[in-house]
């Protein structure tokens, strides 16, 4: 790889790129799906491929190929950058890169068991036992469950000198009971957190101690109360939180977004790069960051696809914006004297892009209450638990949430089930109304798997580790999905 690497470094260089880069990539997949006692679905494949970037003149060009050869590399690599000297030709504000030390290293994901090693058999059965465990639940009608995994190996050459070598292992699960009566049909999951482990994530995880709960919740779910309109406290647990931080701020502190680049497809973002610093995005309680280096993080890797060693750093401080999610093109838009690592492109035949890295809450201090004494603290409230229905702007500012199961909150207890739960605010309004975070014993590192961003779209994996939390005075009930 190092030899072809070179080959198309040195054919992007004579061709006149003043930088060029290389990704040389292999992938494999695997899919497991049941629903109640059959198999719907086992899906294996690979694919392998390269990509070339040039830069010229201020400006990218990129091209592709599944021809891992000789012939084929020289061919694409001055593609790239007859490709980079028509965009410069159009481009109105010339990019520019913010420098990268060279890299020759290897990194790879920490993991035990390789996932594609272990017999299919064994996963179909563990899968097919929790439908069992669901279906014998008076009341459930429909069970799913599935398993996915993904090793991604990818070597990546630059002019700069760098040659990394990396291996990225990703294994998930979950789980599904619908349950139905003369109400309807209701449904309750089992929600995993998807790490970047090898198999031994999956038998960690209580999958079977839960799935009778799961399924009974369904049921209770078909005859809960109808979710009253009005303003409530809510209680947000890290599973619900996921997607509303990935929503609210992981995509709003995007620089590519706050730039403009995204308008066309996805939106901007209200946290536009003049408010740095000062922008009260929440309450002094609310500090997020953007890590690229947290362990079995989705988003985590040794090096981005710009080159770049990835790190932690601070995107809401004390509830003041500090920081975006940057790329080397992005980066001198704020001055920034180096990227923060958040290049990634999910196939070798697409063009890195800046990605969302891990964006996390900080659990509260040693005096954070636990999620129990946040309950008892609540007068009036409901207890949200799992990801549901969504709705944001194109700014990321006004949105709508749901979940997937809602407990009612009355005088420090939480008692009956709710339904049809959603919430309404701003960005700034909600994370200024957080008044409590639970502590590091509660910080779960909750994640999405697939987010999709780009023009071809891409597909996006990162986590959104929190503590649980309590916000106050927030408007539910009314509009829903």
């Amino acid at each position: 790889m190092r030899e072809l690497g070179e080959l198309a470094l040195d054919t992007a260089s004579r061709k006149g790129a003043s930088y060029a880069d290389i990704r040389i990539c292999f992938y494999k997949n695997q899919s497991i799906s049941t629903r109640d006692n059959i198999v719907t679905g086992v899906r294996d494949y690979e694919d392998s491929g390269f990509g070339v970037r040039a830069f010229y003149n201020g400006a990218w060009g990129f091209a592709s190929s599944s021809d891992i050869s000789k012939e084929e590399v020289q061919k694409v690599a001055a593609l790239a950058v007859e490709i980079a000297k028509a965009s410069a030709i159009t481009i109105k504000v010339p990019l520019e890169l913010s420098p990268v030390p060279k890299y020759v290293d290897h990194w790879q994901t920490p993991f035990i068991k390789n996932p594609f090693k272990i017999p299919n058999e064994k996963k179909i059965e563990l899968l097919l036992k929790i439908n069992q465990i669901m279906m014998k639940v008076r009341g459930i009608k429909r069970t799913t469950s599935q398993m996915s995994f993904t090793s991604e190996h990818k070597y990546f050459a630059s002019t700069i000198g760098s040659y990394i070598e990396q291996l990225i292992m990703r294994s998930s699960t979950g789980y599904n009971a619908v349950a139905v009566g003369k109400e309807g049909f209701e449904s309750r999951s089992f929600q995993d957190f998807p790490l970047n482990k090898g198999y031994e994530h999956i038998e960690e995880l209580p999958l079977l101690e839960n799935a009778q709960r799961v399924a009974e919740e369904a049921v209770e779910h078909l005859t809960a109360k109808e979710c009253p309109a009005g303003v409530k406290d809510l209680i947000l647990s890290p599973s619900h939180l996921c997607l509303t931080i990935h929503e609210s701020v992981g995509h709003a502190t995007e620089l590519d977004r706050v730039l403009g680049w995204e308008a066309d497809l996805a939106g901007t973002s209200f946290a536009t790069n003049d408010k740095l610093g000062k922008l009260k995005y929440g309450s002094p309680l609310v500090n997020f960051t953007g890590d690229r280096t947290l362990p079995y993080g989705r988003s985590t890797c040794g090096y981005d696809d710009d080159g770049v060693k990835t790190k932690k750093w601070d995107i809401i401080k004390e509830g003041i914006l500090v920081g975006y999610s940057t790329t080397r093109d992005t980066a001198p838009y704020i001055d920034a004297k180096e990227s923060n690592g958040c290049s990634y492109a999910d196939s070798w035949a697409n063009i890195p892009i800046l990605r969302m890295p891990n964006v996390c809450l900080a659990p509260g201090g040693e005096e954070a209450p636990t999620s129990e004494e946040l309950i008892a603290d609540t007068k009036d409230g409901i207890y949200i638990d799992g990801m549901g229905s969504f709705s944001i702007d194109h700014q990321r500012l006004n949105f709508q949430f749901g979940g997937d199961a809602f407990w009612e909150i009355k005088n420090g207890k939480k008692t009956q089930m709710l339904k049809n739960v959603t919430y309404q605010s701003t960005t700034t309004e909600f994370w200024g109304s957080v008044d409590a975070v639970c502590g590091e014993k509660d910080w779960k590192p909750w994640s999405v798997a697939d987010c999709g961003k780009g023009q071809p779209g891409q597909r996006g994996q990162m986590t959104h580790g929190s503590s649980t939390i309590r916000v106050r005075g927030i408007k539910v009930g009314g509009a829903r999905l």
